[in-house]
């Protein structure tokens, strides 16, 4: 499916929500930063110990209204290249801290900054990444219209195990029943999805492909194989 000439519609002038939400966000990510921090620290010490400098990963994602913001994360991948100059695939990079970081969910704690700043929320669809933006539907880009999550309906059903199609549509599915309640149940199941290590691939190459190769015309949806992929819960 090809949908480069998707328009976006207009996004409310604020994110969509419930009352309370952001304050729930604020809370739990101050919390989380306060309590979290000593396991902040021993994972910057040992991804500084094994991979060296950058600590934390950051790139460009699309946000609230499509609009661009900077995500943080535990980087889990080496800077190894071949004689060309070139980034080995992610599966030749990926530490074996890396791989635990990824499998535990640890190498998201950093995006609780992001949630303290309001570019993201506890609960929501997954920022992914500014490539795929010409290849949402315009019914897929309802995702736009609210917060980004550290985790979504779409990661408590499967993470990053699942289809696009599927994946996408349980984005907007997220989007038209927002709730207080519908946020709960999906941080109780995500808490019990990481604890268990459930549905998550710690080498994306194995399982997911790229959205822009899969839907570009005569695209066969190649296995991901550059840069920092999305493991997320």
């Amino acid at each position: 499916m090809n949908s480069r000439k998707a328009v976006p519609p207009p996004y409310p002038t604020r994110p969509l929500g419930y009352r309370g939400k952001r304050l729930l966000d604020v809370c739990a990510a101050s919390f989380g930063l306060i309590l979290l921090a000593p396991v902040f620290v021993l994972v910057a010490l040992a991804v500084r110990l094994t991979s060296g400098r950058p600590v934390i990963f950051r790139q460009r994602r699309p946000g609230f209204a499509e609009r661009p913001f900077e995500i943080f994360k535990f980087r889990t991948l080496t800077e190894a290249r071949d004689e060309r100059g070139e980034l080995l695939p992610d599966s030749q990079r990926l530490t074996r801290l890396g791989r635990f970081l990824r499998r535990s969910s640890l190498d998201e704690l950093p995006e609780l900054w992001n949630v303290l700043r309001g570019d993201m929320s506890l609960v929501g669809p997954r920022p992914l990444l500014m490539q795929y933006l010409p290849y949402f539907t315009a019914r897929e880009r309802l995702r736009f219209s609210v917060r980004p999550g550290i985790t979504g309906l779409a990661q408590v059903s499967g993470r990053n195990l699942l289809g696009w199609d599927e994946r996408l549509e349980m984005d907007v599915q997220y989007v038209e029943g927002l709730s207080f309640s519908a946020d709960m149940r999906i941080l109780w199941r995500t808490a019990a999805a990481v604890l268990a290590g459930r549905g998550a691939a710690a080498d994306a190459d194995e399982v997911e492909t790229w959205l822009d190769e899969e839907r570009s015309a005569g695209g066969v949806g190649q296995l991901a194989r550059r840069g920092e992929c999305d493991a997320a819960v």
